[in-house]
């Protein structure tokens, strides 16, 4: 008990230390602009990790001689569409989901147990003297429960998003298939809006105008988000996220 104690006191103070320097950074920048990410390789950044994947038996790629035509282009001249590492292409994003759930569970249990000892190896008469009151052996013991449970929740969720993104290509798998990653930033006032995408995609899903879907995109990952003072006034304070943390009721 005392070791859970100590944990959870070392956890409360480096909470406490992480989120005073987040408000040190935060008072220091106050009055100012949220300030653009700089443009970098996104290999070379910390949470970037190559993707390995299984892949089929690769076979051996047949040309013809003195042939001009290859297998994987749509053009005769030459394929505009993204190929190689460092390439460029457009993800549309066209999101519109809606989900509705509704459940309500409803329980109710009761019970009741009587004992009564009206003989009890002649000790029965005894019972005036041990208790104040007079005592009926035959409702001596009288056991009774009532349980009742009612729950009922409901989840209504409805998101639209439409936007198109460029992203850079960022690995050639094996097998032909594309990492690719991009990542867009949009500051408004004191606001700044984050729009990231990562995945996946085959060379055969991109379009003729160098545009693929993002539901065409494997693992996808796509985040739209932003910082500045309207996102600061919508999230909770630091404390009362840890008070929802360690509080147990």
């Amino acid at each position: 008990m005392k070791n859970k104690a100590t944990k959870l006191i070392a956890m409360a103070t480096l909470s406490v230390m992480l989120s005073a320097c987040g408000t040190a950074d935060r008072i220091a920048n106050i009055g100012q602009e949220p300030e653009f990410t700089k443009m970098e390789n996104p290999v070379y950044q910390a949470d970037y990790q190559p993707v390995s994947l299984p892949m089929p038996t690769q076979s051996a790629e047949v040309r013809k001689p003195n042939s001009l035509w290859q297998a994987d282009r749509q053009t005769f001249f030459k394929d505009q569409r993204a190929a190689q590492v460092g390439d460029i292409l457009t993800v549309v994003i066209a999101i519109d989901d809606q989900a509705e759930i509704e459940n309500e569970t409803s329980r109710s249990r009761s019970g009741g147990e009587g004992v009564d000892l009206p003989n009890v190896l002649g000790y029965e008469s005894y019972l005036g003297k041990i208790f104040p009151d007079a005592v009926n052996p035959d409702e001596l013991v009288n056991i009774g429960s009532t349980s009742e449970t009612n729950g009922e929740g409901s989840i209504e969720r409805e998101e639209e998003i439409e936007l198109e993104l460029a992203a850079t290509v960022t690995q050639v798998l094996p097998n032909g298939n594309m990492v690719i990653y991009g990542r867009q930033e949009v500051r408004v006032n004191y606001e700044l809006r984050e729009l990231k995408i990562a995945g996946i995609i085959r060379p055969e899903d991109i379009q003729s105008d160098n545009t693929i879907s993002h539901d065409k995109i494997a693992e996808a990952r796509i985040a739209y988000g932003g910082r500045g003072h309207i996102s600061d006034v919508q999230k909770p304070r630091y404390g009362q996220e840890f008070f929802d943390v360690v509080f147990p009721f």
